[in-house]
């Protein structure tokens, strides 16, 4: 009896317990329900005022994970509220687990980034690798209904069987569909088209099934367009989720045509490439950047400017390559491949000390990656299929190469340090005035510095990136350079076309005036040359001088007119 006695009951204490959490559980949904409208008037609000909106919807969201960290609507709410925000990157490190990109890293193990993208866990924090493979597989949806019907085969009601599949099968997907839909779109907006796809269609397919699983429940009546569009959805755990909209949807499928469409004209280019048709990989990469319909997101349009720049080089057209590199490196001044190509192109052409400018920039990179043990930038950014574990062959190559150029360097301009401007300008020696200028006149209109900062009011700039001023200044100081280096061509390329029409116009009097010569030796009369028929003067003192200077010893029968002042 003591011990019975000296034992606190435990039944005033769970009374407490439950009563707080439904009043915590009250708490939470009204500060869901107060974020769902922030978001909804986000949403059909202009900029500013949508920021504010959505930032004041991801406050609430973040009081409610605070209470609950595992609440699946404020999960869900959260990412669509950092969407919203164009905060692309928080996005893709909330949901890092379910890029495709990134699990195949985590999977091949040949990447040290690897490690720390396996040992990061997601925001949501809930399902592991096996049930996002088992997720995104495509026959998902078949082998639940499949099971969940096997276990009701002794029920004869067909009603109650629907029913009962539908509600069990209703949390499995729904849960995680809007993570796919949401992540998508992030991970458009940061230049993984591949993976953007791949999450496009897994989350349009498992919105499609809910709705296919939810519809079996309906009765016939219900199916008119307004319950067509289910705008709510209630889990196991009794919290309401957004679900898309039919307005999200077709938004979804726009954004799936246009991925695709990109991703072809890129392959398109590519595969010209690799054929041997620059020409034709120049057209596809100018459909991909020159596009109207939509923005384009920076690390896809660096990518293709690396493209066409390697398409350009082997048309020949050394100048256009850089400024594609330019531009590149003014988006990104990290990106690998850019700083390669565009260092191959200065070693093309002879400017070594600026080749040397970019190797010593590409060694900080290889230094910096082989420090941190990882690439620069995130580990889900697209470094040109550039791999950490070709840095340490590549850092080597790189050293000798540097000690190389800076040999011929130092062994002055006649050892391969002065300019190749002809193959700068696109001209071959020997050209022609008229040549030279034209060459000169495309290149210069094309690449002026003023029409140089263009190109970045088509792109979108993630929010972890500079901003648009910074890539403005970038862009126009390597206009710049290149536009001096043009200039400069072109004076020292008009300066030997004006040497060599000078040397032709002499060689040319010495070859008159030795047949002149010739022909007064041999006592035959010569002709007057063509430089004094049709001679108009207004003195004709001049005349006699003229024909004095030609050497004429007997008068020739000549029609001079004269007009006196």
């Amino acid at each position: 009896m003591a011990a019975a006695a000296s034992s606190p009951s435990p039944a005033p204490a769970a009374k407490k317990q439950n009563k707080w959490l439904r009043g915590n559980n009250k708490v939470i949904d009204r500060y869901l329900g107060e974020a769902r409208a922030a978001l909804a008037a986000a949403a059909q609000q202009d900029t500013e005022d949508g920021d504010d909106a959505a930032a004041a919807a991801l406050g609430l969201v973040n009081l409610v994970l605070e209470m609950s960290p595992r609440a699946e609507a404020a999960l869900e709410l959260r990412a669509r509220a950092l969407l919203a925000l164009r905060r692309y990157r928080d996005v893709a490190d909330m949901l890092r687990d379910y890029i495709p990109s990134c699990g195949k890293s985590c999977c091949s193990g040949d990447d040290a980034t690897t490690t720390t993208t396996s040992s990061c866990s997601s925001g949501s924090g809930d399902l592991a690798a096996a049930s996002r493979m088992e997720l995104l597989s495509p026959d998902r949806d078949r082998s639940d209904a499949g099971a969940a019907a096997a276990r009701f085969l002794c029920f004869d009601v067909s009603e109650l069987k629907r029913r009962l599949v539908a509600g069990f099968s209703r949390s499995s997907n729904t849960e995680a569909q809007w993570r796919y839909l949401v992540l998508g779109q992030a991970c458009f907006h940061l230049g993984l088209m591949e993976d953007a796809v791949v999450l496009l269609q897994t989350g349009r397919r498992l919105a499609s099934a809910a709705f296919r699983r939810e519809s079996v429940c309906w009765s016939e009546d219900s199916f008119s367009p307004p319950n067509m569009t289910v705008s709510r959805r209630t889990s196991k755990s009794g919290s309401a989720s957004v679900a898309p909209a039919a307005s999200e949807a077709e938004s979804v499928s726009q954004l799936l045509a246009h991925v695709k469409l990109l991703l072809r004209r890129r392959a398109a280019a590519m595969a010209a490439l690799d054929a041997g048709l620059p020409a034709e990989a120049v057209r596809h990469f100018n459909k991909v950047l020159d596009t109207r319909r939509s923005v384009l997101p920076h690390p896809f349009a660096t990518a293709c400017l690396v493209g066409r720049a390697a398409a350009f080089r082997s048309a020949g057209r050394p100048a256009d390559a850089i400024a594609d590199c330019n531009r590149a490196l003014a988006l990104d001044p990290a990106f690998i491949p850019a700083l390669r190509a565009r260092a191959d192109l200065l070693e093309s052409v002879g400017a070594l000390p600026d080749c040397l400018r970019d190797l010593d920039h590409l060694k900080l990179l290889y230094d910096a990656a082989l420090r941190d043990g990882k690439l620069p930038g995130p580990s889900w950014r697209p470094q040109g299929g550039v791999r950490f574990g070709e840095i340490a062959g590549a850092h080597r190559t790189l050293t000798g190469r540097i000690q190389q150029l800076r040999g011929r360097v130092a062994a002055g301009a006649g050892e391969g340090c002065s300019v190749d401007y002809y193959a700068l300008l696109g001209v071959r020696r020997g050209c022609t005035r008229s040549e030279l200028e034209r060459a000169h006149l495309v290149l210069t209109l094309k690449l002026k510095p003023v029409r140089s900062v263009s190109f970045a009011e088509r792109l979108e700039l993630v929010d972890e990136h500079r901003d648009l001023e910074a890539v403005r200044d970038q862009a126009r100081m390597s206009a710049l350079f290149l536009y001096r280096m043009l200039h400069k061509g072109y004076s020292f390329i008009m300066s030997a076309v004006l040497d060599e029409e000078a040397a032709a116009r002499q060689q040319q009097d010495e070859a008159a005036v030795a047949a002149r010569t010739t022909a007064a030796a041999a006592g035959t009369p010569t002709s007057m040359g063509p430089g004094l028929q049709g001679v108009f003067c207004r003195d004709m003192a001049v005349v006699g001088s003229l024909l004095s200077r030609g050497g004429f010893d007997r008068p020739i029968p000549v029609k001079c007119e004269a007009m006196s002042c």
